[in-house]
This record gives C-alpha cells, sequence and structure tokens, in this order.
C-alpha cells in the first residue's frame, strides 16, 4: 500500500494524452485546435480521409483556411458552419445528430423496440393458444380409486 500512490503517478504519467505532450513541444497554441477541427472535417476528395490526414490538394487548402480561420479569432462552431455551408452535411465525418440524421440514429432503437413488441404478443397468443389447448382429461370414479390405491402403496 505505501507503493500505490507513486504507482498511480507513474500510471498517470504514461497514461499522458498526446496534446499535452505537444504543448511541451513547444507547438503553436492553435495548431492544436485547428487539428481537432481538421480531424473533424471529411476530405472530399478522398472520402474516408480527414482535413488533417489527407495529402489530397483540396484538402490542403481547407487546412489552410482552416488555419486562417483560428488565426483569425473565429470560433469553431463559425469554422465547422463555414465547411458546413459550401459542402453540406457530408462534410462531417460523424454525422450529426440533427434532422433527418435523428431518425437513423434512433431508427435501431425503434427497430428494436417494435420487434420486442411484437415478440412478446407473439408469445403471449401462443401461451394463449396452449392454454386453449390442454383440456382436462375426464377421469371415472374406477380410475381415481385405483389412483389413490396406487398412491397409498407407495406411501407405505
Amino acid at each position: 500500500m505505501r507503493h500505490f500512490p507513486p504507482l498511480l503517478l507513474l500510471a498517470w504519467l504514461l497514461a499522458m494524452p498526446g496534446p499535452a505532450l505537444a504543448e511541451l513541444r513547444g507547438e503553436d497554441p492553435t495548431e492544436a485546435m485547428v487539428r481537432h477541427i481538421a480531424k473533424d472535417l471529411r476530405c472530399a476528395v478522398c472520402q474516408n480521409q480527414s482535413v488533417y490526414e489527407s495529402n489530397s490538394d483540396l484538402a490542403k487548402d481547407m487546412l489552410n483556411v482552416i488555419r486562417a480561420k483560428v488565426a483569425a479569432g473565429e470560433q469553431e462552431t463559425a469554422i465547422r458552419d463555414y465547411f458546413f455551408q459550401r459542402y453540406g452535411d457530408y462534410i462531417y465525418l460523424e454525422p450529426t445528430t440533427q434532422g433527418m440524421n435523428t431518425l437513423l440514429w434512433s431508427a435501431p432503437f425503434i427497430g428494436l423496440g417494435i420487434g420486442g413488441l411484437a415478440l412478446w404478443l407473439a408469445m403471449r397468443q401462443w401461451r394463449k393458444r396452449a392454454n386453449e389447448n390442454v383440456k382436462p382429461v375426464p377421469t371415472h370414479a374406477a380410475m381415481q380409486e385405483r389412483i389413490q390405491k396406487e398412491l397409498d402403496q407407495l406411501r407405505m
């Protein structure tokens, strides 16, 4: 237990995220924001790469626009809106949860709920039919007497 705090501190230091290390390297503070914004935007040429990772000329131009806007002091939302105005919803690597996308995000849960409800109704119907098909077997007095005798023999 005495060694636990130093080990915890060591584990925390080893798990430090990359941006903290970037600040230690003397990186321009605006470059971290440029990287953050550019990693969320899709390269229109490369399709599945972010603007920050792409080597296409368009991505480099977009990265320069982001740098200029960050240097001008524009907020992240304003910069994201600027690219949204030009390229639409497609420009975001992760789809937004606004508009029709809300339906797409919630469709699996709605489908799961409808499926669960349908399964519950079907099982209720099956159980109801099973109970209707089970009819008590009529027993005769002679049969009941025989069953009682056999039960009495077992008890002895």
